[in-house]
């Protein structure tokens, strides 16, 4: 048995029970695969994604979960204007220090088939996408320095901080607008730090209804991932389970001319390089 490198967490058609597995064909992407009903086998991993090891059972997913559950998440920590470029496009001075904000673990939630629910309160045509590089702390830790960051990632996955604006504007503090329930999808796959050469060179793209509306590169974060870690770990515990937002590049729906709106029925998709794609369906409430 060996460890995981590309981790999914999913419910299986065999028995319909909940796993975690290791993808069997990394080279495929299993965000769209899964919306275009093509087959997802996985090698059934014994234990949890902080020590569990790869078996040689395979098993077929009937559906893509979060990979991370909202029982193991203790924290959603958020990055905002942390890119240069959308800074400048919302008119921000460029941050010396982290603009932050937290969401609740009740935003979390997973990829298609699950969708974006968007509640009445923020029904309002500003309800927005922002595609982000997403980091799982897998050991705890404080006081953090640069150069022992990486050995506290369990891995990275591909997230969306939708934001209801009207809401996130009318406050100084951006939680409420940020935090509404099923507010933060992430996945569908988790990919260890081994895999990936460097996660501070990684392209990012969103595309909304088939039009491609972010282009990004996580070379052009503000605050590198190492950076990040640092500071957020001072003086503060970050526990294992913990998730990480690192901002978002530009092209946000908001400062487009004309603006884009999650609008219901919607398909937004976030494309990051080596992970792979989160694909969600967005969904406006009746009540």
């Amino acid at each position: 048995m060996s460890k995981w490198t590309h981790l999914i967490r999913f419910r299986a058609k065999e028995d319909g029970q909940v796993h975690l597995g290791q993808l069997v064909d990394t080279t495929r992407d299993a965000g769209l695969d899964s919306v275009g009903g093509h087959e997802i086998k996985a090698y059934l991993i014994n234990g949890d994604a902080f020590s569990g090891s790869v078996t040689d059972h395979v098993l077929t997913v009937e559906a893509l979960l979060s990979p991370v559950s909202r029982e193991q998440c203790s924290y959603i920590r958020c990055l905002g204007l942390n890119y240069k470029d959308h800074a400048e496009e919302g008119g921000f001075p460029i941050p010396e220090e982290p603009e932050l904000f937290t969401k609740p673990r009740t935003a979390l939630m997973g990829p298609f088939p699950e969708a974006i629910t968007i509640p009445k309160c923020a029904q309002d045509g500003t309800s927005d996408y922002e595609a982000e590089l997403c980091i799982v702390i897998g050991k705890t830790g404080r006081d953090i320095p640069e150069d022992k960051a990486l050995d506290h990632i369990l891995g990275f996955t591909a997230s969306n901080d939708v934001t209801a604006r009207t809401l996130q504007l009318k406050s100084k503090q951006w939680c409420f607008g940020k935090g509404l329930d099923n507010s933060c999808p992430i996945g569908p796959v988790l990919v260890s730090p081994e895999a990936i050469e460097s996660a501070d060179n990684l392209a990012i793209t969103a595309v909304y209804q088939g039009t491609t509306v972010q282009e990004g590169h996580t070379s052009k974060m503000i605050f590198s991932i190492k950076k990040q870690i640092a500071l957020l770990s001072r003086g503060t515990t970050l526990e294992a389970g913990t998730i990480i937002l690192t901002g978002t590049p530009p092209g946000i729906g908001y400062f487009r001319q004309p603006r884009v709106v999650l609008e219901d029925g919607g398909r937004i998709d976030v494309h990051i390089e080596k992970i792979g794609t989160l694909v969600n369906k967005v969904k406006y409430e009746a009540i």
